[in-house]
């Protein structure tokens, strides 16, 4: 076996040294200005593009087979400015040919080069007849067959302008690798580029690459890769008279929010968009992208359905989706309409920028729902956004143990927000529903709620200030905390004088509740508060103010009697303070008319500075203050 090896080394050696021998020969009797000219008709004839050669041109034959040229302009279609200009263009030469003086391309290189595509109104650019070219060159049975089958480009830029769809873009710092197909009528590129200050990684291959460029269909896979987004493409292309792709189609980013930045997408809110991923078969067309099959996750939100993206100059969503759990709560947590105090509205501005950027018709459902701290069971609801106006529809939603029904819109008027809402709650929880909605944590039963509300403003506090509207809500089999109604009135019917410090404990229980309320510009008049049961009634009249969240009611309530029995106690009342602890203390004036002695006294009073002292201190007997007095300033460093 050795000595075969042997052998055979012998003839190989030899070869290699007559090729050396006529390759150094071939490098002294070159013809090296027809070696140019035969470079760049290959070129001409594979690509379509006419070389204009500004700077020199160095050829090689030994050690190195090529021909470089300096300062290089490729232009083509009848166009006078270059769509390609190149710092050096190097043309790497087959070496058999070679031998033979015949001249034939093996690869290409480009340094620095600087690609321009401008794309018109109809769809063209300035490299269609490259295409053209290519494709015509490409076909079997055509008179010019591409003779090399790799070109690489290192260092390079590409500028695109579509001055139809007022976009311009810039890559940066490419560095690519085509794989020409000479024999293969497949085509692969990869490399690297910048793109808005992120290094992105790509691939793209077609299975038929002259179908491709003919507008026929052929197999496409492609892939993106940067640090905002992973995006991949497998499927078919097709071209004939608008942009056609189907396949199956996934993105993968660890923050969406980064991702829609990078692409120079505004973002709502500070929260939320963070991990996204989506699956699904993808059928493009022109400007419009149908997506069925979809699943999509974003911030552990996972849902299946069909989604369409459409680009006419504006960009449209619509989906429709079902999950099986959302949570909502982090797209809402830097939306407060309280302030941190809990008691304030919020003063901060509302950003309503992202009310302009995209349209969306979405519906979706769900078996479970969490905004903040409110849960809701199954839900369907959808959001409209159009031309700066957000609409959405709850069509019934399982909330505090009942059905929650209505619509809630936005409207944009330059930094004001119009706000419109209309909900419907039939047999809910009512300490659930008054103390999510309206921060009143006094009140239980279950009941039926219907609020119908308009207001503007530019924040949280505005809104409520200009809040208009009505309010209805029953109820039933419930009660009022923060005061026992009936041991109350028993008890000063008695003695009217014996005190109201445990006014403001205990609770009312209910049989039947009423409440009608009327909204203008913040203020709420109570029109129909009614609460009745086997042994007390209740009514109340006054004002609440929605900006200061404060009650201003007076009310009277009375022991209810039989038919047959003397007419119940009815003791007047006052409700002021804040919604969520507000101060309910008597009238003691009524209390000191029912008190024989104490009316007696106050009527054979005359002098005013002593009636009013006297009405003083039995108010403070009867607990009708509804504060207690500041302590009195010492006069002189002395206190009586």
């Amino acid at each position: 076996m050795a000595q075969g090896m042997k052998r055979l080394a012998v003839p190989i050696a030899a070869l290699l040294g007559v090729a050396m021998i006529g390759l150094i020969g071939t490098s002294w009797f070159l013809n090296r200005d027809a070696l140019r000219q035969a470079v760049e008709a290959q070129i001409r004839a594979v690509t379509g593009l006419d070389l204009v050669v500004n700077g020199s041109i160095d050829v090689s034959v030994f050690p190195g087979s090529y021909v470089s040229f300096h300062d290089v302009g490729l232009k083509g279609g009848g166009t006078t400015d270059p769509a390609l200009r190149v710092d050096v263009l190097t043309a790497n030469l087959r070496l058999l040919p070679l031998l033979l003086r015949r001249f034939e391309i093996a690869d290409v290189m480009m340094l620095r080069p600087l690609i321009r595509v401008v794309r018109d109104g109809n769809g063209e650019s300035n490299w269609t007849p490259f295409v053209e070219t290519i494709a015509r060159t490409m076909t079997p049975g055509a008179e010019n067959q591409v003779s090399f089958s790799e070109i690489r480009i290192q260092d390079g830029m590409l500028n695109y302008e579509d001055a139809t769809n007022h976009v311009s873009e810039q890559l940066g710092d490419i560095d690519l690798s085509l794989a020409w197909p000479s024999i293969s009528r497949s085509f692969a590129a990869t490399g690297q580029f910048d793109w808005r200050g992120e290094r992105v990684d790509g691939s793209i291959s077609a299975s038929d690459f002259v179908a491709m460029l003919s507008g026929d269909r052929s197999g496409l896979k492609a892939r993106l890769a940067s640090a905002p987004l992973k995006l991949a493409f497998d499927g078919t292309v097709a071209n004939r008279t608008s942009m056609m792709m189907e396949g199956t189609v996934t993105i993968d980013s660890l923050s969406l929010r980064n991702a829609l930045r990078w692409m120079g997408q505004s973002v709502p809110g500070g929260g939320g968009f963070g991990r996204f991923a989506l699956k699904a078969r993808a059928n493009v067309v022109g400007a419009s992208v149908a997506l069925t099959n979809v699943n999509v996750e974003l911030d552990s939100n996972v849902a299946e359905g069909v989604m369409t993206v459409t680009n006419n100059g504006r960009q449209t969503l619509q989906a429709t989706l079902a999950a099986g759990a959302l949570d909502f709560t982090p797209y809402i947590s830097t939306f407060r309409l309280l302030a941190s105090g809990a008691r304030d509205w919020n003063r901060q501005l509302f950003d309503l920028n992202a009310l302009s950027t995209t349209d969306l018709d979405m519906r979706l459902s769900a078996a479970k729902v969490t905004v903040g701290a409110t849960r809701l069971g199954r839900t369907a609801f959808g959001a409209n956004l159009r031309g700066g106006a957000l609409a959405l529809s709850v069509g019934e939603a399982q909330v505090y143990g009942g059905i929650a029904k209505g619509s809630f819109g936005i409207a944009r008027s330059d930094t004001i927000a119009d706000v419109k809402a209309q909900f419907q709650f039939t047999d809910v929880d009512l300490q659930a529903c008054a103390s999510e909605l309206f921060g009143i944590n006094k009140l239980s039963g279950r009941g039926n709620l219907s609020v119908s509300l308009v207001a503007s403003g530019t924040s949280p506090f505005g809104l409520a200030s200009s809040i208009d509207g009505s309010a209805t809500l029953t109820g039933h089999d419930g009660a009022i905390a923060g005061f026992n109604v009936e041991q109350l009135l028993k008890r000063l019917e008695r003695r009217p004088l014996s005190g109201g410090g445990n006014f403001r404990s205990g609770s009312t229980p209910y049989d039947n509740l009423t409440v009608s309320v009327k909204f203008n510009e913040g203020v709420a008049t109570a029109e129909d508060v009614r609460l009745e049961s086997t042994a007390t009634r209740l009514t109340l009249t006054g004002t609440a103010s929605v900006p200061s969240r404060e009650y201003d009611l007076k009310g009277v309530a009375s022991l209810t009697s039989a038919p047959s029995a003397p007419p119940g106690f009815d003791l007047p009342f006052v409700v002021q303070g804040p919604w969520d602890d507000p101060l309910v203390f008597p009238d003691p004036e009524s209390l000191i008319r029912r008190s024989p002695g104490a009316a007696q006294l106050l009527d054979s009073i005359k002098d005013t500075k002593a009636r009013d002292a006297v009405k003083s201190v039995i108010e403070r007997f009867t607990g009708g203050g509804a504060r207690p007095p500041a302590p009195a300033a010492a006069e002189g460093g002395k206190t009586n």
